[in-house]
């Protein structure tokens, strides 16, 4: 059963149980009026009689004349006395002799009740009557309840006549609206099918409606979804590609090194050499692979320790000065004392990183300027060189792995494999922090980390 079939039974049954209620409710709230109307009538025809009712001076009952019936036609009279002997009639009752409440006759109170005479349903009142507090006849006074019962069975079967068709047009109302309603959801279902056959997660569910109500978020968060899974999926591609080639490039040099030395049948030491640094390159691109697949998995622990960032940052410097040597010079500008909470180590990945990359892509003569300055609750750390300077289309891809900016920074031996940056974003981001970057071509590249200090 489709989910259209069944939100449309589901409304028409809520719509059916609350018309049942309603219905019930009108009908016997009119009972309790017209019943209410019934015994106003038997009780003022009553009144009527016992004002014109005498007894003689044995105490016997003297119905002098009994009133006009005529706005009460259908009201049917019985005056009994003492001895239980019929006393009086209306005209309207006939020759019936016998009580119209045999029960309430014998009561000896004023009672409303049901009577069941010749096959006719009566409301009866009976009234005794009594002189001195000496009981001297009863009075009953009824009335057919066949107006009221018909009224109430036409009212009964009007009701569930519009019952009827009102449930059937919320029904036909409710499959209509709904088909409008779940239609972005067969879009859906189509999309998602298209997708499954033919493999293109660039399709999109088209819907025109707005985006306040659920199905327009469904529809939203599909696409949404969509779009994620489309990029991921490109990366994906774009990673086994960038792979591929990292590891082609290496395995070519090795395996050409490997034939001239087969070729000359002996060890040659530049041969070996260039073997050995291949090999190099591919530990450091597995290392890399590695650290970046443990990350992402949640496998990648930190050892989160206070650390000393000026300290640390003055080790590095000392370090990547002798890195630097004579081609480029690194100064240190300003340095506060700053505690923060991490992993001393990873932290220290992340500045020779990029403290590593300032130097490389910096050209002979070139300047790197390192400082670290406390601002507020926050250490910012800036990493400027004079290099080249990354093309803006280049800018917001250089975390993205495998990712180089090739115009400016022109691909070596040394050169890594574009996964450093993704691998200092992550660190710096699992350590409550953020890095920034900024550059324009020709004038070089700053890097801005923020982390915050302890107290």
């Amino acid at each position: 059963m489709s989910l259209r079939l069944r939100l449309t039974l589901l409304y028409a049954t809520f719509m059916g149980g609350i018309l049942l209620i309603f219905g019930a409710a009108v009908y016997i709230l009119v009972s309790v009026i017209l019943l209410n109307q019934v015994d106003s009538t038997l009780a003022e025809v009553a009144r009527d009689i016992t004002q014109v009712t005498k007894v003689d001076a044995i105490g016997e009952l003297n119905v002098i004349n009994l009133p006009p019936l005529d706005m009460t036609a259908n009201a049917f009279v019985q005056v009994w006395g003492g001895d239980g002997k019929l006393v009086s009639t209306s005209p309207s009752i006939g020759r019936l002799v016998e009580p119209m409440d045999p029960i309430g006759l014998k009561s000896g109170k004023t009672i409303y009740e049901y009577s069941l005479l010749e096959g006719t349903r009566l409301r009866v009142l009976t009234v005794p009557l009594k002189v001195g507090g000496r009981a001297v006849g009863v009075m009953q006074v009824g009335t057919s309840l066949s107006v009221v019962d018909s009224t109430r069975n036409n009212m009964l079967s009007i009701m569930f006549s519009v019952a009827v068709i009102a449930v059937l047009i919320a029904a036909l109302g409710s499959w209509i609206l709904l088909g409008r309603a779940l239609s972005p959801l067969e879009s859906i279902a189509d999309t998602v099918d298209q997708i499954n056959r033919a493999d293109d997660l660039s399709r999109r569910v088209p819907y025109t409606g707005g985006t306040e109500d659920e199905i327009g978020n469904l529809v939203e968060s599909f696409n949404q979804t969509l779009e994620r899974l489309e990029s991921l999926f490109t990366s994906q591609q774009r990673f086994l590609a960038d792979v591929s080639h990292e590891l082609r490039t290496p395995l070519t040099v090795i395996k050409g090194n490997v034939d001239i030395m087969r070729r000359i049948k002996e060890a040659d030491e530049e041969s070996l050499g260039s073997i050995d640094q291949e090999v190099g390159r591919l530990t450091r691109l597995v290392g890399g692979l590695l650290m970046l697949a443990q990350a992402e998995a949640g496998k990648l622990a930190l050892d989160i320790k206070p650390v000393e960032l000026d300290l640390l940052l003055t080790e590095v410097f000392t370090e990547t000065r002798v890195l630097a040597g004579s081609k480029v010079k690194v100064h240190l500008n300003e340095i506060d004392q700053a505690m923060v909470n991490g992993d001393r180590d990873r932290l220290k990945q992340v500045l020779l990183n990029l403290i590593a990359n300032a130097i490389q892509y910096t050209p002979q003569g070139g300047e790197v300027f390192l400082s670290l300055k406390v601002i507020g609750k926050q250490a910012r750390i800036i990493i400027r060189d004079t290099g080249p300077g990354i093309p803006a289309e280049d800018l917001p891809h250089i975390f993205d792995r495998f990712y180089r900016a090739e115009k400016s920074r022109t691909r070596s031996s040394t050169s890594g494999f574009g996964l450093g940056l993704s691998i200092t974003k992550w660190i710096v981001e699992h350590h409550g922090g953020r890095i920034e970057v900024e550059s324009k071509e020709g004038k070089g590249t700053t890097f801005v980390i923020w982390l915050s200090v302890t107290e």
